[in-house]
């Protein structure tokens, strides 16, 4: 079954040849068509072009006047799999407690590990399909979505089987990450050797037999997992076939970008505070700095220095880190203006990290991120817009007519 979408005003996003990802200079270049079409048959992008070039016909034709055509949202770092929530902690915060005040209290982490411990896997499910459906209607149509509030072995596992049953029953491209290296369970507080062994031992055999997991991450952060722990974290991952994604640099930066590197990662994320080493480490690597631009709103900490990443000749993704301690929300539209309005990104760029080089993010670029023949239909319809630059200017406002993933229209 064939669909043909005309009158586009601007299709965005359009990329004859298919590119992995884009990086310094060529971030500020985002190819466009206007008054275009676009046709689909089932799930696949198969022609695009101008109206003027129009020579095929279909029996399902969406006229899009006025209205613009960009690829679904690439969201390549969330925890969107979490039991309950920290309402009470944002309380906290707001009356003096830092983040890490909050963490050393029993709250942050262990807080949400101690929720989930004590939810079944069809609840835990239930609450986690909610919020897919939610960022699905927001513009998303590609995610990762990591474990790491589970913190046992059983608990981990359920997590990333309720990250599976998600992909199976949603069919939008899901990828897996596993995060036990997510903080140190309290019974292992005097003893972190133990925790990184259960991890190594016990947790990683399960998880590769299972074939529950795409990537391996770990918080390399002070307080959380030194330098030494990630390296031997990532190096066990990756005899499971599991590729690195890692947590570094949020607030303090300790040599976690380097020892990413160092495992060839394919993403770092975070990176809210950087100096020129961090920067040159990543300097002809293949690994993606990704930027989380809503958990510094929320948590009011720096933000990722795009200018400096981007100035360099780095690529640059933005994610949302959708969690319920730091970034209780999962909406891309917000990270991509925040990027602009907090990060002094351009229209262009933060378009561009928030698709196709969040699709790199995952392993996804050959799927998705762009009007590419051969990819899924999986694309946004905005509002009748001046300009894409709509998107970040009017911040608080959702522009999105309608979502098509597989090639179909989602419900609103």
């Amino acid at each position: 079954m064939t669909t043909l979408l005309i009158n586009i005003k601007e299709l965005i996003q359009v990329r004859e040849i298919s590119v992995k990802k884009v990086s310094g200079k060529e971030m500020n270049i985002l190819p466009t068509i206007k008054n275009a079409f676009l046709l689909i048959e089932n799930d696949i992008i198969i022609d695009f072009g101008t109206m003027n070039n129009l020579s095929v016909s279909s029996d399902n034709i969406i006229d899009c006047t006025g209205k613009m055509i960009l690829p679904t949202w690439c969201d390549s770092h969330t925890h969107i799999v979490y039991a309950g929530n920290r309402e009470q902690e944002f309380v906290d915060r707001i009356n003096g407690l830092t983040y890490e005040e909050i963490a050393n209290n029993g709250g942050g982490i262990l807080n949400s590990a101690k929720k989930l411990q004590e939810t079944s896997e069809d609840d835990l499910y239930n609450q986690s399909a909610v919020r897919l459906e939610e960022v699905m209607k927001l513009g998303t149509g590609a995610v990762e979505i990591k474990s790491g509030y589970g913190l046992t072995v059983n608990a981990e596992l359920k997590m990333l089987r309720v990250i599976k049953k998600l992909r199976d029953n949603y069919k939008l491209p899901i990828k897996a990450t596993f995060l036990g290296a997510h903080a140190f369970p309290k019974e292992y507080k005097d003893n972190k050797e133990g925790y990184i062994n259960l991890i190594i031992n016990e947790m990683l055999p399960k998880i590769a037999e299972e074939k529950l997991a795409d990537f391996i991450d770990a918080f390399c952060e002070t307080g959380y997992f030194s330098v030494k722990d990630t390296d031997r974290i990532l190096e066990a991952g990756k005899k499971h076939g599991l590729t690195p994604k890692v947590h570094v640099n949020q607030f303090t930066t300790i040599g976690g970008v380097q020892v990413s590197v160092k495992h060839d990662a394919l993403s770092v994320d975070h990176l809210e505070i950087m100096n020129s080493d961090d920067i040159d480490a990543l300097k002809g690597t293949r690994t993606m700095p990704v930027a989380l631009p809503s958990c510094s709103y929320f948590l009011s900490i720096p933000y990722t220095p795009a200018r400096a990443i981007i100035s360099a000749g780095l690529p640059l993704a933005l994610a949302t880190d959708f969690n319920p301690g730091s970034t209780p929300s999962g909406n891309m539209n917000f990270v991509v203006a925040t990027a602009c309005i907090k990060m002094n990104m351009t229209p262009e760029e933060a378009i561009n990290a928030a698709t196709i080089n969040g699709a790199y993010a995952m392993n996804l670029a050959d799927e998705v991120g762009s009007i590419t023949k051969g990819k899924k239909a999986n694309f946004i319809i905005t509002k009748e817009i001046l300009s894409y630059g709509a998107i970040p200017y009017n911040f608080g406002s959702v522009l999105i007519d309608s979502i098509f993933i597989n090639g179909k229209e989602i419900d609103k």
